[in-house]
């Protein structure tokens, strides 16, 4: 019976398919655990036996756990940056960051986001995340600026837009950290999306 791990001697377009399978398992197996034991208490091991393949083939996708938490945020960015944009018209920018935050995180789509995350990734991984969290803040930065040019088009400069992405930025990962400082029978759906409105509503007063 063919796995996943199963060599692909096999067409191109089929090895490709089978290969983004395997990354897909790996992500999927990889939220799961997370949810059910905390970030620090999953292995590269665990995943990979989750999702039906070695710990080596796990190492063909991702160098390490953090990769694969990098990985994912990177894959959010067009998601979260389509849902902004697609938010009601009359929302300002941080209730559109906010809606679309709460969308994907009810949908499941944001993976690792309040699952048990490290709040810092440190040494080498530090340095492969300040990438990332730029890209995501530029992701959303662009998509601030579209909805800014249709509702407000003298005031919408890549600025004003920067400016208001990194300030949501700041937000999301405020409460991340404070979801993960919950202790672990309190993480719940509820509290993730009460910690979001709380967060942005902390940004709307200051």
């Amino acid at each position: 019976m063919a796995t996943l791990d199963t060599p692909a001697a096999e067409p191109r377009g089929r090895r490709e398919a089978h290969k983004a399978a395997t990354r897909k398992a790996l992500q999927e197996a990889a939220h799961r655990m997370f949810e059910e034991r905390g970030y620090a208490r999953t292995t590269v091991r665990d995943i990979a036996a989750a999702a039906g393949v070695t710990e080596r083939t796990f190492f063909r996708y991702f160098p390490s756990k953090e990769d694969l938490v990098l990985d994912e945020v990177l894959d959010l960015i067009p998601v979260v940056r389509a849902k902004v944009v697609a938010r009601p018209a009359h929302e300002d920018p941080y209730a559109a960051v906010l809606g679309a935050a709460v969308e994907v995180a009810a949908g499941g789509g944001v993976g690792l986001m309040f699952s048990g995350p490290p709040q810092h990734f440190p040494g080498q991984q530090a340095r492969q995340f300040l990438p990332v969290l730029s890209k995501f803040e530029a992701g959303l930065a662009d998509a601030l600026l579209e909805r800014l040019a249709a509702r407000d088009p003298e005031n919408a400069t890549p600025l004003r837009a920067a400016v208001l992405s990194r300030a949501a930025v700041g937000a999301l990962r405020s409460a991340l950290f404070a979801y993960t400082a919950l202790p672990e029978e309190e993480r719940t759906p509820g509290a993730a999306h009460e910690l979001l409105v709380e967060a942005f509503g902390h940004l709307r007063q200051s």
